[in-house]
């Protein structure tokens, strides 16, 4: 399967992979950072951002967006894949330490163009979230300003339940790629 010319068009023309047998392929971002052993990748295009995850894990791997306190209000996804393939959770920080589903609350599923890969002990994660969704969930990304960015993942296990084995925040420009 193909990213279709309207797909590509929505992403504003970013060059993003191709999920393919459900394994991912030729992939460029603007910009990536490494926290821990964790990477972050994304490219602004157009109205959404284009994210790709990586971490030292067989279990799951997640991303937060401008939380208020600790995960509170934070816009997270979180995924993991098992036997090839991608279970994925559209997520708002409920609690300092707790989150749930979107959906659950009154809001939506907002990510898009998922794809992902398990290979040995690392999982990556690939997907498109708007940046501004009017979701009351998920806040306003604003890419020229600065963004604390929530990176987590869990242990060896496909389950949302269990708890984080690595978890930082960095704040960064999502336009420039400048970290604070």
């Amino acid at each position: 399967m193909s990213l279709t010319k309207s797909a590509f068009a929505l992403l504003g023309g970013a060059s993003l992979s191709l999920l393919l047998a459900g394994t991912l392929h030729a992939v460029e971002y603007q910009h990536s950072l490494t926290a821990g052993q964790m990477s972050f990748a994304w490219s602004v295009a157009g109205d959404n951002l284009a994210v790709k995850l990586s971490a030292p894990t067989t279990g799951w791997v997640a991303v937060g967006f401008n939380p208020t306190d600790t995960m509170k209000d934070a816009n997270i996804v979180i995924g993991y894949v098992k036997d090839g393939k991608v279970e994925i959770s559209d997520d708002v920080g409920t609690q300092p330490t707790m989150h749930g589903q979107d959906v659950s609350r009154g809001g939506a599923n907002n990510v898009t163009l998922v794809g992902g890969s398990e290979t040995g002990n690392t999982t990556t994660l690939e997907f498109s979230i708007p940046l501004k969704s009017g979701d009351p969930n998920d806040g306003v990304i604003d890419p020229k300003a600065d963004t604390k960015v929530m990176l987590a993942y869990g242990p060896d296990r496909d389950s949302f339940k269990l708890k984080h084995q690595f978890a930082t925040t960095v704040t960064v420009n999502l336009d420039s790629g400048a970290k604070k």
